[in-house]
């Protein structure tokens, strides 16, 4: 009994139109994860024991956008760090809510569970290089080094052990000239659930979706979602879901309105197929994230 976490950064529940391009474009994967609805905010609850569906609070009842870093502090600790700051603040955590992360997170409670987690995603030379000279890292590296566990790197992707978090491996070929050879999303989909072996608990994160959000470009939209879509259709084909589950959801809302730069103030989405997908029926905003998975893995 397993769980996939799919994080995907900056996805919300927005309105239908040109400008969205969830509505726009032919998502199979995501069709997937909404019973055939298109991932706006019009799309209804799906309540079903194997198949959850619904808009989730991403706000927190703190004014203003949304941002990265108390939004994933809250996604990986179960804990308002907008609140808690007394603003929301991105895209790394802010220094008073780091203790979140370091002593509080997702990881570590699996950990205190019994439970094996790992973080999937691999990092280039250079990111470790700059996150140590400034000791700044993302929520999640910090939380995957605060747990104690590795984090993975170029070595790992060349033994088919790690994912980057473009999936298909070529843009650190093209950007970083990494000798990485490209791969399908159905490879990296292969990875990601075969991780599931020696694993409760398998996270991965992918941050383009935010990336194009920011740069209002639909041809960039279109791009980072439809390798992300191809990946999500074949981990639900690869994904045995009598005894495994597949969650997905984000810390804010970007992507779905491309006619402004920033992020939005719309719910985000929750998806869960699988075994345990009745577990997260009562989650309500992304504080709810992490104690209804720790719930979920309980033996």
């Amino acid at each position: 009994m397993g769980l996939i976490f799919l994080f995907i950064d900056g996805i919300g529940l927005g309105a239908p139109g040109s400008a969205n391009p969830f509505e726009s474009n032919a998502l199979a994967g995501f069709l997937k994860l909404t019973g055939g609805q298109k991932l706006t905010a019009k799309a209804d609850r799906i309540n079903e024991p194997g198949h959850q569906f619904k808009a989730i609070d991403a706000r927190l009842n703190v004014d203003g956008l949304p941002q990265s870093g108390t939004g994933q502090a809250a996604l990986f600790s179960g804990e308002n760090a907008s609140r808690i700051l007394g603003r929301h603040f991105g895209p790394y955590p802010h220094s008073s809510i780091r203790y979140l992360l370091e002593k509080h997170s997702l990881f570590i409670k699996a950990r205190e569970q019994n439970l094996d987690a790992h973080f999937i995603n691999a990092y280039p030379d250079i990111f470790f290089e700059r996150a140590s000279a400034r000791n700044r890292w993302s929520c999640t590296t910090l939380m995957t080094r605060s747990a104690g566990l590795a984090l993975n790197r170029v070595d790992d992707v060349m033994k088919g052990e790690a994912i980057t978090a473009e999936i298909m491996q070529d843009v650190w070929r093209a950007q970083l000239s990494l000798e990485v050879p490209e791969i399908s999303p159905e490879e990296a989909a292969r990875r990601l659930v075969m991780k599931l072996e020696n694993n409760d608990l398998v996270l991965y994160e992918y941050y383009l979706t935010d990336k194009a959000g920011h740069s209002m470009d639909p041809v960039m939209a279109v791009w980072a979602l439809e390798r992300l879509d191809a990946f999500i259709q074949a981990i639900v084909r690869l994904l045995d879901t009598s005894k495994d589950t597949l969650l997905l959801t984000s810390d804010h809302g970007n992507l779905e309105n491309l006619g402004i730069k920033t992020h939005t103030l719309n719910d985000v989405p929750l998806a869960v197929l699988g075994k345990n997908a009745r577990d997260f029926s009562e989650v309500r905003s992304i504080t709810d994230i992490t104690p209804a998975i720790l719930s979920s893995l309980q033996p």
